[in-house]
């Protein structure tokens, strides 16, 4: 195989792989890569990185992904016709690698502790009885080595070198820390594009690379992928408030007015020339929002609720109510411009009553109670979504509420983020509750912002 060829084949391999994490990349964006790859070589990984990154993506919140699929398609040490990795490393001792990296950390080398990442992952991280191992484990490899033991000799040895002058003992901790973490996440890669050699690069790249925040699941996101979708909020929420502009502008024409196209038609011997229509001036429409709030839901529900707040312009009037076991209406919380991102669950559940006797979830009580103390903020012009997986923990899903509702309400939708293959098993009442209104699968922003965009009323 030629290295032009080989080259072609990982670049085209890396932008299918960002395609199939939902990224955007056209031909023209391929087109641009490649002749950034030319012009800036391989003998620079990071200005290659740099160049594809710019010539690939869109946002920077895309960067995450691109980072992890490039290194499975560049990995250190690939050039134009290499076969990509560091080829044989020599064995070294556990102790002479320890010392070998200290000294590295110490001085900052990212070239040799990117090089001592490799040969640890080699050394320390294969397991298997076959040649050449089986496979690589990084959480392997960094058990045996244990680089973050070395913090206070590579702080000591900072010191010695005369390095840490300006930085405290705090911060030059810190510091260390940080170059012991990026070690670690080196050893990360070099061990994820060892089992990508193996297995197959493209379905690494599809199974191990983690997707963007918009594709997370909420269900299953931890705090620093929630804390990634809530700065995706307000872009989020300037395309939909474009997309429900321009449809209301569309609504605004109204249908044909037929006599008045007939009449106006006998000036040109019958033909409807000029078609007249009804002018309409739709008001906007209110929205109430009744938010489960408990356990893992609760980041499908705050995420929510701050994209309706962030698009309330859009709205005559947004009433935000939450709910466990009992119900309470939190709109206080999410005043317009002022809700703070971070801290508006632990918030609601610490100024709201949400909970009576007991702490789990229990829909029927939370929408009796709705339906029975708030229920005249639905009214005809009204349209309720119910944010919440519908498990009821046994307990009575009570559908006469939700009917009362409904009969009040001008349209009710509610958003499930479990897996429809999992309505209606265990204590899922969402069956049930599906034949009473629309209820919508809604498990990542992505499927959220599309859902939201095609049912909001203008």
């Amino acid at each position: 195989m030629t290295g032009g060829t080989e080259v072609a084949e990982r670049l085209t391999g890396l932008v299918a792989a960002l395609r199939a994490h939902g990224l955007r990349v056209g031909t023209g964006e391929t087109v641009d890569a490649a002749r950034a790859a030319a012009v800036l070589g391989f003998t620079d990984r990071a200005l290659l990185r740099e160049g594809l990154a710019a010539t690939l993506l869109h946002s920077a919140d895309q960067r995450r992904v691109f980072d992890a699929v490039f290194d499975l398609y560049f990995p250190y040490g690939v050039g134009v016709s290499g076969s990509g990795g560091s080829g044989p490393v020599p064995p070294a001792g556990r102790d002479d690698l320890r010392d070998r990296l200290a000294a590295a950390l110490a001085a900052d080398d990212a070239a040799l502790t990117a090089r001592l990442a490799i040969e640890a992952v080699d050394n320390l991280g294969g397991y298997g009885s076959s040649p050449g191992s089986d496979g690589w484990s990084a959480h392997q490899t960094l058990e045996r080595l244990r680089p973050q033991t070395l913090l206070a000799r590579v702080r000591d040895e900072v010191r010695r070198r005369g390095g840490g002058a300006g930085f405290t003992d705090r911060l030059l901790e810190d510091e260390v820390r940080r170059r012991i973490e990026a070690f670690r996440a080196l050893v990360a890669v070099e061990a994820r594009r060892r089992v990508a050699e193996r297995r197959g690069r493209d379905e690494i790249a599809r199974r191990a690379v983690a997707p963007t925040a918009d594709r997370v699941d909420f269900l299953y996101a931890g705090r620093d992928r929630l804390a990634e979708l809530r700065r995706t909020v307000h872009p989020l929420a300037r395309k939909l408030a474009t997309r429900l502009a321009a449809r209301r502008r569309r609504a605004a024409h109204g249908s044909i007015d037929l006599r008045r196209t007939l009449r106006g038609s006998l000036s040109t011997g019958g033909v409807p020339m000029r078609p007249v229509l009804r002018r309409r001036r739709p008001a906007r429409p209110e929205l109430v929002l009744l938010c489960d709030v408990s356990g893992s839901v609760s980041g499908f529900s705050d995420f929510t609720m701050l994209l309706v707040q962030a698009l309330h312009d859009q709205f005559a009037k947004v009433r935000v109510f939450a709910f466990v076991n009992r119900v309470d209406e939190v709109t206080g919380l999410l005043r317009h411009g002022a809700a703070d991102p971070e801290g508006l669950g632990a918030r609601i559940r610490a100024e709201a009553t949400l909970t009576g006797w007991h702490g789990g979830s229990d829909y029927g009580v939370a929408l009796g109670e709705f339906a029975e103390r708030y229920g005249a903020a639905v009214g005809p012009r009204t349209t309720v979504f119910v944010l919440g997986d519908a498990r009821t923990n046994m307990s009575d899903p009570n559908l006469p509420a939700v009917r009362r509702i409904v009969a009040r309400a001008r349209r009710v939708h509610w958003l499930n983020p479990e897996p429809r293959t999992q309505w209606g098993m265990g204590d899922s009442a969402a069956p049930d509750y599906a034949e009473l209104v629309a209820m919508h699968e809604c498990r990542t922003a992505r499927q959220l912002g599309a859902l939201i965009g095609r049912i909001l009323p203008v």
